[in-house]
């Protein structure tokens, strides 16, 4: 099965660096234009080099997805550049740690409106596209917390779980549409945010419970990212796929 994007439009969240730069070039890779939305426009424009070396079209734009009217501003500018989105890709995230006790409303705050909210608000504003095209998918980053849970991360947790109600709310809202909406969530995965976590104490009981006693690197997960998002996906919503080397297969 080839997978072709070409004459596809996608757009990436949180493509600065991490999963979403990975999706990003994986996707341009394919044969897809890539808007690529971040606040690090610096990072963005490295991101984009790299896209447009496939040969396609690529598009950084400077965007705060816990800001409504950014990311407003954001989706007009890929629509007026684009003329069409296909594929939603909402990967932004950050997480908190801290006790109960210490955790503030601003960080709770912070990780709902970027880990949660957002997706929430990009497939609002991108609605309109794929309705109009009778067709889209979207994708949106869950994880293994969404399932399991543990100290010192709440608000994650929180958004985490969420993000399996709001992939199958939109799936049944907006299956008449044309338009499929799956999550994927990830293990334990070598980003900028676990930069310096991996070899923590926490972090070593993950891998040992994972399946393949290790984590992985980003690239890892574009298969999967790439079926769902594509045209060759005809009937897969509303689902979450985890990829997360088997760790919430075992006891």
């Amino acid at each position: 099965m080839k997978i072709d994007f070409s004459g596809r439009v996608a757009v990436v969240t949180g493509a600065s660096s991490g999963i979403g730069a990975a999706y990003a070039k994986a996707l341009a890779e394919q044969g897809a234009d890539v808007a690529i939305l971040a606040r690090r426009v610096q990072k963005l424009e490295k991101v984009a080099e790299e896209c447009r070396a496939f040969g396609v079209k690529c598009l950084p734009v400077a965007c705060d997805v816990t800001d409504e009217a950014s990311i407003k501003a954001a989706v007009k500018e890929v629509g007026d550049t684009f003329g069409r989105i296909d594929v939603l890709i909402n990967n932004a995230g950050v997480c908190e740690f801290s006790l109960l006790e210490d955790h503030t409303t601003e960080q709770w705050n912070k990780v709902i409106a970027t880990d949660l909210s957002s997706a929430f608000l990009m497939t609002r504003e991108v609605e309109p596209y794929f309705k109009k095209q009778n067709y889209g998918r979207v994708v949106n980053t869950a994880s293994v917390g969404a399932l399991e849970a543990g100290a010192m991360q709440i608000s994650y947790f929180a958004a985490k779980g969420g993000i399996l109600q709001v992939t199958r709310a939109l799936a049944a809202e907006l299956a008449p549409y044309g338009v499929l909406v799956n999550a994927i969530a990830p293990g334990v995965f070598a980003t900028e945010m676990t930069d310096g976590m991996l070899e923590a104490e926490g972090s070593l009981v993950l891998k040992n419970r994972t399946c393949l006693k290790r984590f992985a690197e980003p690239k890892e997960l574009c298969p999967q990212m790439l079926l769902l998002a594509s045209e060759e996906n005809t009937y897969c919503t509303g689902q979450t796929i985890y990829v997360d080397g088997g760790l919430t297969s075992q006891l």
